[in-house]
């Protein structure tokens, strides 16, 4: 039985599979992503997705990573039709602080940064105050070389982390400012998708992000967010922030230092704070960024690979790569922060 839906599978010496037979998985070790290829030709993913979505949902909690291969997805209307069985539905992309292009529907290119640049580990849009749960990714061309999408379980980057260094985190959040309209970096046009000063402001009020316009039309931004979330499915404390991402120690030394020389550091495009406010050190920012490394993995890209992550558990990131290079993006299932807010009363209180 197949429940109404066309998995299509191809029977061989009689054999007839179930639902649940029609898919492989692999990766019980608990290294990431967890694999699911399938043990038929023709099966159709979304249908099989949308009828299994309490299993996915099971797995994606266990490992936070899932890797569908083998399935033939070879369009972004396919690929948005998964989305769609396993979520409720691919998200627009708000508060963009990354440049991408949009390439049908809520999908858009993973990133459009310089093939040369690698993009260091985060979660998507953990500085929102309203942040997609799922992010998902299509390889429709994988890379001559290089160009692999890194991931780490942000619950063993949170264990690593010195109880210090987590606790003060834990109490105080992390600020995270940005500079708009100062030649660096996206317009404000483009993050906010307006332009209109007063839509921004409005977005601004209701995400408690402080504003402020300087002259020329450029915008300075500064919110406070946590920097320790609370898993709502699993309840494991998760390091869940862009802290490092953002820090102007994680840039390049050659960008880094142009950067300082023409702006100086109130006026760099990105950087991150303590919650009051005060410099995070070097040296607590490089223990971050090395808390990431050392739990970083990752796997060469093969055409029409789904990568699936819980955009909670899993950090992702960007390798630099050579020649021509699609990956697709999806984001899914907001969630927000008041709902997974660890209290400063937690493990390491």
């Amino acid at each position: 039985m197949t429940d109404g839906h066309d998995f299509r599978p191809t029977a061989r010496r009689g054999v007839r599979l179930t639902t649940a037979e029609l898919v492989r998985w692999s990766g019980e070790a608990g290294g990431l992503p967890r694999v699911v290829e399938p043990r038929a030709e023709g099966v159709n993913l979304a249908a099989w997705a949308e009828g299994q979505r309490a299993l996915v949902e099971s797995e994606l909690a266990r490992h936070g990573a899932l890797l569908f291969r083998g399935f033939g997805v070879d369009t972004v209307e396919k690929f948005e039709r998964f989305i769609e069985a396993t979520s409720g539905g691919a998200l627009a992309y708000h508060e963009r602080s990354s440049p991408r292009s949009r390439v049908g529907g809520n999908i858009y290119t993973s990133t459009d940064y310089p093939p040369e640049q690698a993009i260091f580990l985060h979660c998507e849009q953990s500085y929102n105050l309203v942040f997609p749960a799922k992010i998902y990714f299509l390889c429709l061309t994988p890379a001559a070389s290089g160009g692999e999408t890194p991931v780490a379980d942000t619950r063993r980057v949170y264990a690593s982390l010195r109880p210090d260094v987590r606790r003060r985190f834990a109490e105080q959040g992390y600020v995270y400012a940005r500079n708009f309209g100062d030649g660096f970096g996206l317009p404000w046009q483009t993050a906010f998708q307006t332009e209109s000063r007063g839509e921004v402001e409005d977005y601004c009020r209701r995400h408690r992000i402080e504003f402020e316009w300087k002259p020329g039309g450029r915008l300075r931004t500064r919110q406070r967010r946590p920097a320790v979330a609370r898993h709502p499915a699993t309840g494991e404390p998760v390091w869940f922030n862009h802290a490092a991402f953002f820090h102007v120690s994680t840039l390049e030394a050659a960008v880094r230092e142009r950067l300082l020389a023409e702006l100086g550091e109130e006026d760099l495009p990105n950087n991150t704070f303590y919650g009051d406010g005060s410099p995070i050190e070097p040296e607590v920012a490089e223990h971050l960024r090395q808390a990431y490394l050392r739990e970083k993995t990752s796997f060469p890209w093969q055409r029409f690979d789904i990568l699936m992550l819980d955009n909670m558990l899993v950090a992702h990131g960007r390798e630099p790569f050579v020649g021509p290079r699609l990956v697709t993006a999806g984001m899914a299932d907001q969630r927000h922060w008041d709902d997974v807010r660890l209290p400063a009363t937690g493990p390491d209180h």
